[in-house]
């Protein structure tokens, strides 16, 4: 198993209808220590009919300024023998970061009742440093009504 991976959830958040995007987890590494994303998962338990079914656009993002309306969420460690993560993490911000310029790294789409599982082979994963400022999985699409979503974010610290 590789070291220093750490797991950055939210559990059953509301998504307002036609509230606009927001960044579902912001990742902002610690001084000379970058991060990647190694995987992310999104599912839906309240959208599941029919007529709720929709689909939703979501990018990765680098280099925005934090937005800090996010709920600061701690990274759990994946190995009990690693230490604590140096990185922050915030989620399920309604008001996405704006300032500074950002670079889109992956934009995707996924059909909300069946979820977003994204695996990144290692060529292929985000990174972000310092000099970067910050790393956001945001959610580019105003849902038609109101959600309730749960997510998970695999970050390694290189």
């Amino acid at each position: 198993m590789a070291r220093g991976v750490y797991t950055v959830s939210f559990d059953q958040q509301t998504i307002a209808a036609a509230s606009g995007d927001y960044d579902l987890f912001e990742l902002v590494p610690a001084d000379d220590k970058p991060i990647e994303i190694v995987a992310i998962t999104l599912g839906n338990k309240s959208e599941v009919g029919d007529a709720q079914d929709e689909m939703l656009a979501i990018s990765i993002v680098r280099g925005n300024t934090t937005s800090s309306n996010g709920t600061t969420t701690t990274p759990q460690l994946l190995d009990p023998s690693d230490g604590a993560a140096s990185f922050g993490a915030e989620t399920v911000g309604a008001t996405v970061a704006t300032a500074g310029t950002s670079v889109t790294l992956l934009s995707d789409t996924f059909n909300v009742r069946a979820g977003w599982n994204l695996v990144l082979p290692e060529a292929m994963r985000p990174k972000v440093s310092q000099a970067n400022t910050a790393m956001y999985v945001r959610l580019t699409t105003a849902v038609a009504d109101d959600l309730t979503l749960s997510g998970t974010c695999w970050v390694r610290e290189l």
